[in-house]
Parts: structure tokens; C-alpha cells; sequence
């Protein structure tokens, strides 16, 4: 990419869009960046820390992507090329006690970037979906041609704002791109998600909750992985189209569990099974095959190495993830 463009990367504070941030400046430190995100409980401007500083052309705004007028403001000064749209609220279990936020941010902020992008036109949208839109499947994988069936707040937010960005290929002709990552995880995480809860509880020797008997079964791709492969994305200039992003590999999250606390040297006995969430889906799985042909991709780190790794730096990192549990140090 050349030094004229100038890309809006969304939610750029959380979890995958930080890492999407220091991937592409690694890369091309010449580009200019502005970042987004409206720094709530998720969000940590740490995650940026070793970029901020010495990064040519980065700049970080607070912003609610649900002000159209905030984000007009910044459409008309930026001058921006491509807009990579991170920003969403992502917690399934707080969807289900609180679903409003998610369908405000999820589906309206969505709608207003995608608007605003076409108004000021920008010549390519990075959408960043995920795979729960799909719903459950218990055999066999998901194409990107498999209709949705979404089964959490959550998850239809994401849907929806899926299907209204394909309203906007179809009428307007507009240049966008939906990605649907299955779970991420790695160094960073919000301690919330399923893997963190694993590790801190596990560190701090803590019973670890895991929903029903663990049996359900997920695709886990170290975030890494998927970051380089939406960079490819924006690399190639494609202009439109559903892709799947998937490590291949399942496993159920007492498997999963388990690895992390044998990694820990730590009892499977901290395990204690827990009431199961109301909706949850039983297995998560995705044809990857379309994006990994186009795109020359595949997903470099097996679990076992990406939880070693992840492991690692929560171990080394007590001093970011403990304040959010409200434990003393």
C-alpha cells in the first residue's frame, strides 16, 4: 500500500482490531491510521502502547460509532481510503441480560459507517463479522452460502448488520467485504472470554466455570492468524464478498480447558461445571476453503502452541487483566 492511504480502523482498542493495528503498522508504517473506539470495559489503549509511540501517522479518537454526527465530523477531515470496521459489542452472556447496547452498536453504528462510507466514498469496507451468525451445527461446516440462523442478542445484532451491509452491495453496488472469523483468542483478551476466565481463574486458583458438561465445541484461531489474514484482505484491493476465517480445528471447551490447565501444572480439579446459558450453541464450524484458496491463508499456530503463548503472557501480565476481575494485587 502507498503512503496516500489513510485508513479507519473501528473499535481499534479492543482485542482483534489492536492487534490489526500493530499488524499493518509493522508492515507499513508509512500509512496513516486514525482509530476509534468508544473505550468501554473492553476497550484498553494499553493494547497500543508499543505502537502509539512510535508510529509515524496513528491517531486515536474516542468515539461512539452510534453519533452519526460525531462520525460525519471525521468523514469530512479524514479524507479516508478504506474503513476496516472492528467496533462491536461482542459478550454473549451480556447480551442476554442487556441486548439493547448490542443492537445500537452492532446494527445503527453499523449503518452509520457504512452510510457515511458510501456518502464520502471510501474503496473498500472491511466488515468484521463472526461465525455465531451461522448458529450451531453438529456435523459437517459452514459455507458462507448457509443461511443464518442466529441464536443469541449477540449474534443476531451481528446478523443483522451482516444482512443490512449486503443490502448495500446489492442497491448501491458499494465496495464491502464481510468477514466471519470463528472464536479468536491470544495475548489481550478480555479476561471475560472463555479461554482468559480459564487461565486467570486457573492462576489466581480458582474454581473455573464451564457451562453444562464442556461438551460444546468450538473452532479456535489464534488471533495472530486472523489478523494476517484480514491484512491480506486489505492488500488485495478485493471489493466484495463473504468469507470464512478458521483455524480447521474444534475442540469442546473441557478439552480445551483441561490443555490449559495441564500447560499450568494445575489440578483438572478446578473445573466445576456450572448451569448452562440459556441458547447456547452446541458446535461452531467453518468451510474455510473459499478464503484460504483466494487468499493464500491458513492459520499457523495449532491450540496447543497459540495457548502456550497465550498462557505465557497472562502469566507475565497479571498487571492488565487483574484490576478488571476486582482483585487485589
Amino acid at each position: 500500500m502507498n503512503s496516500e492511504e489513510h485508513l479507519l480502523v473501528t473499535g481499534g482498542a479492543g482485542f482483534i482490531g489492536s492487534w490489526f493495528v500493530k499488524k499493518i503498522l509493522e508492515k507499513y508504517p508509512h500509512i496513516f491510521i486514525t482509530v476509534i473506539d468508544s473505550f468501554t470495559y473492553a476497550a484498553s489503549i494499553h493494547r497500543l502502547n508499543s505502537v502509539k509511540k512510535n508510529a509515524l501517522h496513528l491517531e486515536i479518537i474516542k468515539m461512539d460509532i452510534r453519533n452519526y454526527a460525531h462520525l460525519e465530523k471525521i468523514f469530512k477531515s479524514g479524507k479516508f481510503t478504506r474503513v476496516i470496521h472492528f467496533a462491536a459489542q461482542t459478550h454473549v452472556d451480556r447480551s442476554i441480560k442487556e441486548g439493547l447496547p448490542f443492537i445500537e452498536t452492532n446494527i445503527i453504528g453499523t449503518w452509520n459507517l457504512i452510510e457515511l462510507s458510501r456518502l464520502y466514498n471510501i474503496k473498500q469496507f472491511i466488515h468484521i463479522s463472526t461465525d455465531e451468525v451461522y448458529g450451531e451445527i453438529y456435523q459437517g461446516y459452514f459455507k458462507e452460502s448457509d443461511c443464518l440462523k442466529p441464536s443469541s442478542p449477540y449474534s443476531a445484532s451481528k446478523a443483522g448488520a451482516d444482512l443490512l451491509i449486503s443490502s448495500f452491495i446489492r442497491t448501491y453496488k458499494f465496495p464491502v467485504v464481510i468477514l466471519r472469523p470463528s472464536n479468536n483468542y491470544g495475548p489481550w483478551q478480555h479476561p471475560e472470554k472463555f479461554i482468559p476466565t480459564v487461565i486467570c481463574n486457573a492462576l489466581l486458583n480458582n474454581y473455573i466455570p464451564v457451562y453444562g458438561k464442556g461438551l460444546n465445541e468450538r473452532e479456535w484461531l489464534f488471533v495472530e492468524d486472523c489478523v494476517e489474514g484480514i491484512l491480506k484482505v486489505v492488500e488485495s484491493n478485493v471489493k466484495g464478498g463473504i468469507y470464512n476465517i478458521g483455524s480447521g480445528c474444534t475442540y469442546k471447551n473441557i478439552e480445551v480447558a483441561k490443555l490449559i490447565l495441564d500447560i499450568l501444572n494445575k489440578p483438572h480439579s478446578l473445573i466445576k461445571f456450572v448451569e448452562d446459558r440459556p441458547g447456547h450453541d452446541f458446535r461452531y464450524a467453518l468451510d474455510s476453503s473459499k478464503f484460504i484458496q483466494e487468499f493464500k491463508w491458513s492459520a499457523n499456530k495449532d491450540l496447543n502452541e497459540g495457548l502456550k503463548i497465550t498462557v505465557k503472557w497472562f502469566t507475565e501480565n497479571r498487571w492488565w487483566w487483574q484490576p478488571l476481575l476486582n482483585v487485589k494485587q
